[in-house]
């Protein structure tokens, strides 16, 4: 569920993250609207990062704060190049925080106008992108990390079955994932897969018009016994 937001309230870095959420309710209603046109992972980030852009400066309310948006920021994490789809830099004094953001879209057609497969791996890459926002935390590339998730297939939020393998990687409405190591192949790489949750995150889509919308930050909790 999208958060509410009172922007004059909290320190600047709880500022920051409320900003983030408000773009992403005002991206969503205007893709729901129509407004904005998303048919790939490019543009969504694009047209979020624009939004967020012009969000920040109304969450930046003393003269010593400084925010800006960064994209495609490449990083070492776990021994490899990777690149943060969206990064918030904040400063206030001599004080920087940063909050790392991965989003991921799915459409039915591709935009090239054919049918989309891959459902398995666009699943697999959510649950990829929780591990990855919590390793920029662990090895402090970033102090937080956001998932933003958007897709216009129902069957993701209220599947009838879930008798495929890939529902390892449940993203339906109301899931609560908790700390576990997830290593199911899916798709037709045999390419190992270990994906490491160190986090609880709770799936709760908001709808507008055709799409369906996702923010997950996950709680530390303890290592079940």
């Amino acid at each position: 569920m999208m958060l509410e937001v009172d922007f004059l309230s909290g320190s600047f870095e709880e500022r920051l993250r409320k900003a983030i959420s408000f773009a992403w309710n005002v991206f969503a209603k205007k893709v729901g609207a129509g407004i904005i046109n998303i048919n790939k992972e490019a543009s969504m980030q694009l047209h979020y990062a624009k939004i967020l852009t012009e969000t920040l400066p109304f969450f930046t309310l003393e003269s010593n704060e400084t925010s800006h948006v960064e994209l495609e920021v490449g990083v070492n994490v776990e021994g490899k190049s990777r690149e943060i789809d969206i990064l918030v830099i904040g400063t206030k004094m001599d004080d920087t925080f940063k909050i790392a953001i991965e989003v991921k879209c799915y459409r039915k057609k591709a935009s090239s106008g054919g049918n989309r497969g891959a459902t398995d791996i666009f699943m697999k890459d959510v649950y990829l992108d929780l591990h990855l926002l919590e390793r920029y935390c662990e090895e402090q590339i970033a102090n937080k990390g956001v998932a933003l998730v958007m897709n216009d297939r129902e069957g993701f939020v209220f599947p009838k079955k879930k008798e495929a393998k890939c529902w390892t990687y449940d993203i339906s409405e109301g899931t609560v994932v908790r700390p576990k190591t997830l290593t199911k192949q899916v798709g037709d790489t045999t390419k190992p897969i270990n994906i490491v949750i160190n986090r609880q995150y709770t799936f709760r889509w908001e709808k507008h018009g055709s799409f369906w919308f996702l923010e997950l930050e996950g709680v530390m909790i303890p290592h079940d016994p």
